[in-house]
């Protein structure tokens, strides 16, 4: 498994799609879009286009899809592969459920009857089995519960011809996280759980192309302005639709049903980029908004505030903001720089090889941080192992204190949504008091924020926290977990 060695948890996918006008290729902006989607999987990277003209949409038969995907990040997996298209979808990878492999990659083609679609997943279904004993007699390619989407959708088409029905059948039958794009004839058709688990939203351009994609981020950095969220429970339908001497883009929304809405709370705290929208909230502000909660419940007397980067930047600045505002002396500093160049690499096998790797991605400045009582905002703990060797370095440096400060809470389980969390037993929180842990990993003292903090830093209390409280919002008889790999 390829990943950064420091960070701690795998990320959710990211998934984008276009429907774009008759003359136009959307190749480059899902290229792009994909490319702004890129720290929600680095595994494989793949695009699906098909071409939608006044011909193929009048007879609804199409031109075919064309699928180029590989492994490795965007400009790895999709050099020199440029395919052509006014309509298409893309998928950039994180395995929760399968391997990493070229088999497992996304967009997936599936075939029934007479009809040709392609669909890109983000997310975790957790009734897999049981859909699987259902579809006895399908054939499966891969090990992902993608596939297993496309086979129940395939399933009920091939009694019933009308597509989106079929949709909305299948969709009452998945349980779990899942947002979904399928490229569909001249469609672009976007899905959302009934949860509201990840982020999915609607962008749309002066030309009147629409896109939708896992976060804003990738509608800036194609030119698109946001619209709105793609709700829970509901499928968007954009399509191409010819008209004599002109085409236009058209969307439609069908409500399939809504449940308990339980946002992801750790799209906030760490997958999401900082520049994006999701839910109708800054995630820069919510980072930092953050940080100032957790300095208002975990003050202590210090020098500097430094984050771990990337992702404790945003609420170390909010704790550093927090101490301004109530006149304490404690200034913002980067003390750890993070060699931007360095890129994925393997997990290594020995401890003195992953302390080397971890000094070569974040060294200390020395200047910064010898003699001074340091404040390290970190995003999370997860093991503990990464904390425990970055205090070590600080204090070879030179450093006098070191206090944890962590802008999430505890957490103590794992997750059946969508991110690839180790086992309960690994979590270092799962038994251990903060007093304890502070032991372990060498600092002079650690706070978490508390689980109201988070949630008033969020602004809403529709989240899902199991990660942190092991209360789901589906139920284990929902659920039907089983210890079967897929």
């Amino acid at each position: 498994m390829i990943r950064t060695f420091y960070r701690k948890v795998k990320e959710a996918c990211g998934i984008f799609g276009i429907v774009g006008k008759e003359r136009t290729n959307v190749y480059s902006k899902i290229y792009y879009g994909l490319f702004a989607l890129q720290h929600r999987g680095q595994e494989s990277a793949g695009i699906a286009t098909s071409v939608s003209n006044a011909n193929n949409v009048s007879n609804n038969a199409g031109n075919g899809i064309k699928i180029v995907k590989d492994m490795g990040i965007v400009p790895e997996a999709l050099r020199n592969k440029f395919i052509e298209g006014n309509t298409g979808i893309g998928h950039v990878r994180y395995s929760t459920t399968g391997s990493s492999s070229i088999e497992n990659s996304q967009p997936i083609q599936i075939k029934c009857n007479d009809e040709i679609f392609a669909i890109a997943h983000n997310g975790n279904i957790v009734n897999t089995i049981e859909i699987k004993q259902k579809l006895k007699g399908a054939t499966f390619l891969t090990t992902t519960d993608s596939e297993v989407i496309a086979n129940l959708i395939a399933h009920y088409y091939a009694s019933n011809k009308n597509f989106l029905e079929c949709l909305k059948q299948a969709m009452k039958e998945i349980v779990g996280s899942y947002c979904l794009v399928i490229l569909y004839q001249n469609k672009v058709i976007a899905i959302r759980d009934p949860n509201g688990f990840r982020p999915l939203v609607i962008g749309k351009n002066e030309e009147g192309e629409i896109c939708v994609a896992s976060e804003t981020c990738a509608l800036d950095a194609i030119g698109f302005s946001y619209l709105r969220d793609v709700e829970p429970g509901e499928i968007f339908v954009a399509e191409y639709v010819y008209e004599k001497e002109n085409d236009k883009i058209s969307s439609s929304t069908y409500s399939v049903l809504k449940d308990k809405i339980s946002h992801c709370m750790f799209e906030y705290v760490y997958f999401a980029r900082a520049d994006s929208v999701i839910n109708n909230a800054s995630v820069y502000q919510v980072r930092k908004e953050m940080g100032k909660i957790l300095a208002s419940e975990s003050y202590v007397d210090a020098d500097i505030v430094i984050p771990v980067p990337d992702s404790g930047i945003t609420a170390a600045i909010g704790y550093a903001e927090w101490c301004i505002e109530n006149k304490k002396r404690i200034c913002y500093s980067e003390g750890l720089m993070k060699n931007r160049y360095v890129g994925r690499t393997f997990i290594l096998p020995n401890q003195a090889d992953r302390e080397k790797e971890l000094c070569t991605k974040l060294n200390p400045i020395k200047t910064e941080v010898e003699g001074k009582r340091i404040i390290l905002i970190d995003d999370s703990i997860v093991r503990g192992t990464t904390i425990k060797r970055l205090i070590k370095i600080l204090r070879d440096k030179g450093a006098k204190e070191v206090h944890i400060r962590v802008s999430c809470p505890p957490i103590k389980f794992p997750c059946n949504f969508g991110i690839d969390m180790q086992t309960a037993k690994e979590f270092i929180a799962r038994d251990k008091s903060a007093g304890e842990i502070v032991s372990l990993i060498g600092a002079d003292s650690l706070q978490y924020i508390s689980i109201e903090g988070l949630f008033k830093a969020i602004g809403t209390k529709n989240l899902c926290d199991a990660c942190l409280t092991g209360i789901s919002p589906v139920s284990e008889k929902q659920m039907k977990l089983t210890d079967e790999i897929m």
